[in-house]
């Protein structure tokens, strides 16, 4: 017997807090579409999308793929018709360095160019459907 442990305490295999739903996954949530990626969003929520050239503290909506309500799930085109999902803009944040080099062998060629993506801060405001 392991000091400390009495021998009616179990031993569970999986970590604690494995198996549990978090906040956004128990409550109202909803999957939306933004350039061209796909984010799971609850009111409160506050993402990164691709650029927008939206003002800051200006409200955009953003397009609703699924919408989940406790143990109703919503992803009929009718349904998501009347589903909106809106987002306060809150500025534009920068993505990491990328560095890209082009090297040729035996020439002396190499050619290096970095880039950082931009992207916009949104904070979700309102899940409706």
């Amino acid at each position: 017997m392991a000091a400390g442990r009495s021998q009616t305490e179990e031993r569970s295999s999986a970590p604690e807090g494995w198996g549990q739903m978090s906040e956004s996954e128990s409550g109202v949530y909803a999957i939306v579409r933004s350039g061209g990626r796909q984010h799971k969003v609850a009111v409160g929520d506050i993402v990164e999308i691709d650029r927008v050239a939206d003002e800051v503290g200006s409200s955009i909506s953003l397009q609703p793929l699924m919408l989940v309500d406790g143990d109703d799930i919503t992803t009929d085109v009718d349904g998501l018709g009347k589903a909106s999902v809106t987002a306060e803009v809150l500025g534009e944040v920068k993505g990491p360095k990328i560095r890209i080099l082009k090297f040729k062998n035996k020439t002396g060629y190499k050619k290096r160019q970095g880039h950082r993506q931009r992207y916009t801060q949104v904070k979700v405001t309102g899940i409706e459907g």
